[in-house]
């Protein structure tokens, strides 16, 4: 009767808020000495959400902000973490994590999660209910009723459900986290002054003497045969752009015979010109060209 009326024993207990489950893996800690990373090799003993557990093979001290690096069993790449060291004894200390992504959260959130759950099921104290009473009590259903065991078939169904559901969690966060990331980015671009287009100066006036002394390269026009045979001949006086690289960049004929004027401007648009400098600086000038039709 004795054992009947004794409370079962409690396999797992934990006094921190935030609990922590056992995690064996290897991590690399990284802390900086005098300005110089230092690397320092160790295993996890226990993760949580909020920090990990570790054995290392070195000296940390508490207060120290240092980089962690590990890889959790079936979470993807590997984790690197900025953390702070809250306890040090031996070899063994406690970091607590700091500066977490939203996706790093949702990952150990996970993870512990799915780790408490299995502990739960696998605890035994969960499945050895009646090993703690008596013959006679287990055998009677009026005292003690069996507890409800779920179908491992429904167990599986849940467990997925769960999962799906830190999936959307995490496309829902990092969709949030890139909405944020676009929102700054453009505060921040925001406050850039908007640079000025440089302002267009009008062309530089420049007599056609001295545009004809920077000439450096000319195409003679091909005389149109049609006014050739009619004896059409005289000049055609254009006004030409020349820009900062010597090109002809526009023409319009003013004056001269219209036979000739195209003749004229096709051969004038192939022109270079130097370019024209005010103190040093290339500009953009107008200027007139005259191209002169002669029978010889």
């Amino acid at each position: 009767m004795t054992a009947a009326t004794q409370a079962p024993a409690r396999v797992f207990t934990d006094t921190r808020r935030v609990p922590r489950f056992p995690l064996a893996v290897p991590a690399d800690v990284t802390v900086l000495r005098s300005g110089i990373p230092y690397s320092i090799p160790g295993r996890s003993v226990t993760l949580g959400e909020r920090g990990v557990g570790l054995v290392i093979a070195g000296e940390l001290h508490p207060g120290d902000s240092v980089g962690i690096e590990f890889r959790l069993p079936d979470a993807g790449g590997p984790f690197r973490l900025k953390a702070i060291v809250r306890y040090q004894a031996l070899l063994h200390c406690g970091l607590e994590f700091v500066s977490l992504t939203s996706e790093q959260q949702t990952l150990i959130e996970h993870w512990t999660r799915r780790k408490s759950v299995a502990d739960r099921m696998a605890s035994p104290g969960a499945g050895s209910h009646f090993s703690n009473l008596s013959p006679g009590a287990a055998l009677a259903p009026s005292i003690a009723a069996p507890r409800k065991i779920a179908h491992p078939k429904h167990r599986g169904k849940r467990f997925r459900r769960a999962a799906w559901g830190a999936v959307g969690v995490m496309l829902l966060l990092s969709s949030l986290g890139w909405w944020y990331w676009h929102q700054a980015w453009g505060e921040l671009e925001s406050q850039i002054p908007a640079s000025k287009p440089p302002s267009q100066q009008p062309p530089t006036y420049v007599p056609a003497d001295v545009m004809q002394g920077l000439l450096t390269h000319k195409i003679d026009p091909i005389y149109p045969e049609a006014a050739r045979q009619a004896k059409v001949q005289g000049v055609v006086i254009l006004d030409a752009v020349i820009g900062t690289d010597g090109t002809v960049v526009d023409l319009r004929a003013i004056s001269g015979p219209d036979e000739l004027t195209s003749a004229a401007l096709d051969a004038v648009k192939w022109w270079r010109f130097q370019p024209y400098l005010i103190n040093g600086q290339a500009v953009q000038v107008k200027t007139r060209l005259a191209v002169d039709f002669r029978q010889n």
